[in-house]
């Protein structure tokens, strides 16, 4: 397992981010071809959103809630990555959906959207930004806060409303799709960011929290995390089933904690507990990795080697993760700013192109 996170975590850091004008132009109006089989990426690693984002966030909305999108074809965010200028470039794609957890939906992320609220969705998310990117014609946005991998297949409950199923909007003519879930099963990132904070206080250099899931010698969180990988599995053979045409991007977290050092103003976890979130993260993106792996007609990309020296304790604007305050106008704590959105949009664009070029050769 660490020798493929070293692989990947060098490929990542061999990535660029999505150029202010350009990026996989395909010049003279010759439509690229995506492999369906792209070299599937090794391991890395993440986590995923709040258990009770709604509640926890929900005081905050009505402070950024000021657009409303249709679900069907939502529109990008006025700035961010942007596309390739070139009059003559062709659209790889016509219609692409977007599923996952609210490190997808970017809640208060503004702008916000009301369809509906408490999905947290926001029109600056990475599933916005890419879309303009790839000059996209129309795409649907079925991230929702919470969402876990039962509600791909089921309606999920959301404060002030219901999210319908989110491969619901799946059909023959979708040419893309992208997703990220896990997080949320198990209760993993909510039992990390509920539990682990109100135990540093007793213990501020130990590992209390660890401690505390370690059960007869077995870390239960670490084992949920690699119990993710079949769910994921399951889940992508459902989007292949009903989107047979699509190029199909499972995509990683972002790293959260820093590699050593810590922060307690902005994450309050004892010294040992915050290596172990970390550990923790990486686990469930090495199990998401290997779920595309496995699937052999899934791309995954990477976003924890690439977002080193943008976790929640970096300083100032280079912090792709907020930290445990919530922002109104930026960020619900423990979760994606805008930044990390663009980080995250310009890694899949660049996947994308480069697989793209790929298949034309």
């Amino acid at each position: 397992m660490a020798l493929r996170h070293v692989r990947q975590l060098r490929s990542a850091r061999s990535a660029r981010p999505v150029p202010a004008g350009g990026g996989g132009e395909n010049r003279g109006g010759r439509r690229a071809r995506l492999l369906r089989r792209p070299r599937p990426a090794r391991a890395a690693r993440r986590l995923r959103p709040v258990r009770r984002l709604g509640l926890a966030v929900a005081g905050a909305l009505t402070a950024t809630c000021a657009l409303v999108a249709a679900p069907g074809v939502a529109t990008a965010a006025p700035d961010g990555p942007t596309a390739p200028t070139s009059g003559d470039r062709e659209a790889r794609y016509g219609s692409y959906v977007a599923l996952g957890d609210s490190y997808v939906s970017g809640p208060l992320i503004p702008l916000m959207r009301l369809d509906p609220a408490g999905c947290f969705r926001s029109t600056a998310n990475y599933p916005a930004l890419l879309a303009r990117a790839l000059r996209i014609p129309s795409y649907t946005d079925m991230s929702c806060g919470g969402a876990d991998t039962t509600h791909m297949t089921r309606p999920q409950s959301v404060p002030l409303g219901s999210n319908r199923p989110q491969l619901d909007p799946l059909t023959r003519q979708t040419d893309l799709v992208t997703l990220s879930i896990g997080g949320n099963d198990f209760g993993i990132f909510g039992e990390l960011t509920e539990v682990c904070p109100g135990l540093r206080p007793g213990d501020p250099t130990g590992n209390p929290c660890q401690r505390r899931y370690t059960v007869d010698g077995v870390d239960t969180l670490i084992d949920h995390a690699q119990q993710v990988s079949a769910r994921v599995s399951t889940i992508l053979r459902t989007i292949h089933e009903r989107a047979p045409r699509a190029h199909v991007v499972l995509v990683g977290y972002p790293r959260i904690a820093p590699p050593q050092g810590s922060c307690p103003d902005v994450l309050p976890f004892a010294d040992g507990d915050l290596r172990w979130l970390d550990a923790v993260e990486r686990a469930l993106n090495t199990s998401m990795a290997e779920a595309a792996e496995r699937d052999g007609d899934t791309q995954y990309v990477d976003t924890y080697g690439v977002s080193l020296g943008h976790d929640a304790c970096a300083p100032g604007s280079r912090a792709w993760i907020q930290g445990k305050d919530i922002d109104p106008l930026a960020a619900a704590h423990y979760h994606p700013r805008r930044s990390a959105m663009e980080g995250v949009a310009g890694q899949v664009f660049n996947a994308l192109t480069a697989a793209a070029r790929s298949g034309a050769e």
